[in-house]
């Protein structure tokens, strides 16, 4: 693309972002006011549903999408500019979605054209909430160890197990699975890929209650759970490869929620320094909670850092797909401390 159609597109969306993103938009986001979509969702005011729905016709909840999926269709020099215009505005996101961050990606390398048509348009609109099914109480961190199993029943899967750590999974219309469909070894060969309806008959949830007294995290259980075999994404015993591709886009998930506790922490030392003061050096009056306080700074740090090693080993296509799982797992303890 040329310096001087950059430059006319630059200008065009510098004009589209003034006239359609109020100025409410335009302000730094709280938890309470993200838009996550799906058939029960809430907008926080007029003017988020406002830009939610100019973004969503624009195209720009999924701006590299294809058109015909719902997205903006545009190149990556394109979704730079558009990143940057908004970010130079201070726009919020129009939404969140893991639809959009994770589950997108790899349909569209790996879904069939019905599963595309089907669920790309969904998550683009809004209309979907998905949760991600991966991790089981007893799996641990080798993903490959999952015992939730896929029965092949002719025309359908019948799908019984349980999986942990799935976020708002009581929110979700949808969930992405990793279930067992083969005992051979390697047992990655024996995983296959589903998408399941929650509304499924035998799918329910348990909200884990956390320290805080929130639940952001469910264990979520399938009980003789009927499956259509159109749902299988990517090949029978195949579902590895399409977790790996998945997990490429994990990332951006976590940029999300790191751009999330970013200003929070920080609110969180003034806060305590208004609360116990401190000496001369700076130090927290209170021992404990300075000791505490370090402890979860530390942790983030290091979250942090890894997440970084997962961004740059996806940009050299050498992502060790056990990181994100890691980081996960560790950002699940940190939120439960």
């Amino acid at each position: 693309m040329s310096k001087e159609a950059l430059a006319e597109f630059r200008a065009d969306i510098a004009s589209w972002l003034e006239a359609n993103c109020p100025l409410s938009q335009r302000q730094p986001i709280v938890r309470e006011e993200q838009i996550w979509g799906g058939r029960r969702r809430v907008f926080p005011s007029q003017d988020a549903q406002q830009w939610f729905e100019a973004c969503r016709d624009r195209g720009f909840t999924a701006p590299e999408w294809p058109v015909e999926y719902g997205g903006a269709g545009l190149n990556a020099e394109q979704a730079k500019v558009l990143k940057q215009e908004m970010t130079r505005l201070g726009c919020r996101p129009p939404l969140y979605c893991q639809g959009l961050w994770m589950l997108g990606p790899a349909l569209l390398v790996y879904g069939n054209e019905a599963q595309k048509r089907e669920h790309l348009t969904a998550i683009c609109r809004g209309e979907i909430r998905w949760a991600q099914g991966y991790s089981e109480p007893s799996a641990g961190s080798d993903l490959a160890n999952l015992k939730t199993k896929a029965e092949d029943c002719g025309d359908h899967f019948l799908v019984n197990g349980t999986k942990i750590w799935t976020t708002k999974a009581d929110e979700a219309d949808w969930i992405f699975c990793l279930v067992r469909t083969s005992d051979v070894t390697p047992k990655q060969a024996g995983i296959s890929f589903l998408l399941i309806d929650m509304a499924t008959e035998g799918v329910s949830t348990s909200p884990i209650p956390l320290i805080s007294g929130e639940s952001e995290f469910c264990q979520t259980f399938f009980d003789h759970v009927k499956v259509p075999k159109a749902n299988l994404v990517g090949e029978l015993n195949g579902g590895w490869a399409v977790a790996k591709e998945l997990l490429k886009h994990e990332r951006k998930m976590m940029s999300v929620f790191e751009g999330m506790l970013e200003k929070p922490a920080m609110g969180l030392l003034e806060l305590a320094d208004y609360a116990v003061g401190s000496d001369a050096q700076g130090r927290l009056n209170d021992a404990e909670l300075r000791s505490d306080m370090s402890r979860h700074l530390m942790r983030e740090t290091a979250l942090g850092q890894l997440g970084e090693r997962i961004y740059w080993q996806g940009k050299a296509k050498q992502i060790d797909p056990r990181l994100p799982l890691l980081m996960k797992h560790l950002g699940t303890s940190e939120a439960q401390a």
